[in-house]
C-alpha cells in the first residue's frame, strides 16, 4: 500500500532517541560534526560550515514531507536532553522508494546510534508510510557504514566498480537494499 498524501514532518521515538525535525538549535552542532575530516570522509562534502548548514534548512520544506524527488535531513537527538547526535537523510525517490543516509557526530559514534535510529525510521517507512522498498549506497571502503546496514538488515544488491569520480577519484560503491517483506522478517538490532 503507499500513500501518496503529502504529510508534515514525524517525530519519531525510540528507546532512546528522538527523530525529528532539524530546527535553528541544532545547526552549530550539525555544522560541527559535519566539519570534521573524519566525519567528511565517505561524504559528499570537505568542508561544511554554519552557513552549509542553514542554507540546507532554508531548503528543506518540512511541511511537504515524504514528496517524491525530495530529500529531508532528519535529526537524531537524545531522548532526555534534545541534544543533536547525528542526522538521517532520507529521498522519497518515487511512491514507493526511499534512499537513506546517515551520519553520527563523532563523540557519539560506536554507541548504535545510527542503528537504533535508522530501524526507527525504517519502521516509520515500511509500517506507518507503506512504502516498498528502501535503498542506501555506501562507499566500499566504508566499514562502519556496510556494517550498520548489514546489522540492521539490508541485503547488498549491487558492487558498481570504479562508479562515482569522488573527491578526485574514481571509487567503487556497494548499494543495499531492504524491502518491506524482508524487514517484517526481521527483529529489532541489539
Amino acid at each position: 500500500m503507499t500513500t501518496k498524501t503529502q504529510l508534515s514532518s514525524p517525530v519519531l521515538q525510540s528507546e532512546r532517541f528522538v527523530i525529528r525535525a532539524f530546527n535553528e538549535d541544532d545547526l552549530m552542532a550539525f555544522a560541527a560534526y559535519r566539519n570534521d575530516p573524519n566525519v567528511a570522509k565517505y561524504q559528499s562534502w570537505t568542508h561544511y560550515s554554519l552557513e552549509d548548514a542553514k542554507q540546507l534548512l532554508q531548503q528543506t520544506d518540512y511541511c511537504q514531507f515524504a514528496q517524491a524527488g525530495k530529500w529531508y535531513q532528519m535529526a537524531i537527538c537524545d531522548k532526555r536532553t534534545d541534544t543533536l547526535l547525528g542526522d538521517i537523510a532520507l529521498h522519497f525517490i518515487d511512491e514507493d522508494q526511499i534512499e537513506v543516509g546517515f551520519t553520527v557526530a563523532p563523540l557519539n559514534q560506536k554507541q548504535a546510534v545510527a542503528s537504533e535510529a535508522l530501524y526507527c525510521v525504517l519502521k516509520y517507512l515500511f509500517d506507518t508510510l507503506g512504502r516498498h522498498r528502501v535503498l542506501a549506497i555506501t562507499d566500499c571502503l566504508n566499514i562502519a557504514s556496510i556494517a550498520l546496514l548489514e546489522k540492521v538488515g539490508f541485503r547488498r544488491e549491487g558492487h558498481f566498480i570504479q562508479h562515482v569520480l569522488f573527491k578526485g577519484n574514481w571509487c567503487d560503491e556497494y548499494q543495499y537494499a531492504l524491502l518491506a517483506s524482508e524487514f517484517n522478517s526481521i527483529r529489532e538490532p541489539n
